[in-house]
């Protein structure tokens, strides 16, 4: 098993929002982490439900894409639904699950966890591009 590795190195969204460390656990399984700021709140005071989005899709897409020999994929779909609230200083964790692997297509799922409480859970399905990094 790997340490977690920061993914957010380069200029864009993620990194502008706090990165996104991930590791991988095995070929379907892997797991990604950050820390709530408070940049990441919304008026209530709690974790803004586009910031869950955002880790999510961050999180399983990598997970789709380390699992797929580094070629580059594009959601296709995405559902979530949200489950519990997380306020500044909460770190959550990710835990993605690769479902199914076609010649094109990914389909995968993400639990998201904070003081061991279910925060929100995802699943989507991810296109292979003709293109690598």
């Amino acid at each position: 098993m790997s340490d977690f590795e920061q993914i957010s190195t380069h200029s864009g969204f993620m990194k502008h929002n706090g990165g996104l460390l991930f590791k991988v656990i095995s070929e379907t399984e892997s797991e990604f982490k950050t820390k709530i700021n408070e940049n990441h709140l919304n008026r209530a005071g709690i974790t803004h439900g586009g910031y869950i989005a955002s880790i999510i899709d961050a999180g399983i897409g990598t997970g789709v894409h380390r699992a797929n020999k580094n070629n580059i994929f594009v959601t296709i779909s995405l559902d979530i639904k949200f489950i519990g609230p997380t306020k500044i200083g909460d770190e959550i964790i990710g835990k993605v699950k690769i479902e199914k692997i076609t010649n094109s297509l990914v389909f995968a799922s993400c639990k998201i966890e904070s003081k061991n409480k279910i925060i929100a859970v995802g699943s989507g399905v991810w296109k292979r591009t003709n293109n690598s990094f």
